[in-house]
């Protein structure tokens, strides 16, 4: 069923704009059966949502999150899927990362406010309540005082990677992300890899142990598609893909379940799913990804 599957959605975990029960009853408003919540550097949205999908069979969620990497000339932003996510480890590591997105509006907020753009960090955090503060909560104050007209100005303007009012996060790299993944016996995607213009890195990611690349993407062309499609034969990668849904007021326009990803995409991420949790972890409990 065509738009049946979506494997890259958001809440107000992170930066979405619906809660997640709202997101699972608008993605089952657009007929999705397979949805994955993949807050950035959050799970905490995955018990409301799971719960809510059990009033609305046959849909089915899968667990997830994103983490996010800034390397040089941009991001590469690393999904997981089927991660051990109560694991006290890999809650430890997911509060650290919220931490520092913390940390990371007040320098952003300082950079504004060199620009003549002062805004009030407690401000961004209010909004992002107890999720993963973020650049979509900076943008959406800048917004409200009329420092840009939309959320995609402030990003094209100021935020993106390598924009004035941008400054990097606590370095974590794209390998340590997929480290960490595989650690937690998870599968590690490469995230709309055509956003990222990093595909000289897919072979070192592999050889880290990176398990699928996201192909299906709404902004991926069609020949992007099919490379990505390509590589994930010749690298022996599950293929996945999703609407990277933030909700209706994120300044997206694509709904939950496009573009269409087949189903045979979700059969084989749980394939691989049972896979990572038989292997063998990459470091002990107590130690650090390698």
């Amino acid at each position: 069923m065509g738009g049946a599957v979506d494997l890259h959605s958001h809440s107000t975990a992170s930066d979405g704009t619906l809660t997640p029960r709202e997101l699972v009853r608008e993605a089952v408003r657009h007929g999705v059966r397979v949805l994955a919540v993949t807050d950035h550097d959050s799970t905490e949205g995955l018990a409301e949502a799971i719960d809510e999908a059990a009033r609305h069979p046959p849909l089915q969620i899968v667990p997830g999150l994103e983490i996010n990497c800034d390397v040089e000339r941009g991001e590469i932003h690393v999904l997981g899927y089927y991660v051990e996510y109560e694991a006290a480890w890999f809650r430890d590591f997911l509060r650290e990362q919220r931490v520092e997105r913390r940390a990371r509006v007040t320098r952003i907020a300082a950079r504004l406010a060199e620009l003549g753009m002062p805004i009030d960090p407690g401000e961004v955090l209010t909004l992002a309540k107890e999720g993963s503060a973020g650049r979509p909560h900076v943008a959406r104050v800048m917004v409200k005082h009329g420092y840009v007209k939309s959320v995609r100005e402030a990003f094209d303007k100021y935020l993106r990677a390598g924009g004035p009012a941008n400054v990097p996060r606590k370095r974590l790299t794209p390998v340590e992300a997929v480290a960490t993944i595989r650690r937690a016996h998870g599968v590690p995607v490469f995230a709309h890899p055509g956003l990222a213009d990093h595909d000289e890195m897919i072979p070192e990611l592999v050889r880290a142990g990176l398990m699928g690349i996201e192909s299906w993407y709404p902004e991926h062309s069609a020949s992007q598609t099919a490379d990505y499609l390509a590589l994930c034969r010749r690298h022996d990668l599950v293929a996945t893909g999703g609407s990277d849904y933030h909700g209706p007021q994120a300044g997206r326009t694509n709904p939950p379940g496009s573009p269409a990803v087949p189903m045979s995409a979700f059969d084989e991420l749980k394939a691989r799913a049972a896979h990572a949790r038989a292997s063998v972890p990459l470091a002990s409990d107590s130690g650090h990804p390698r």
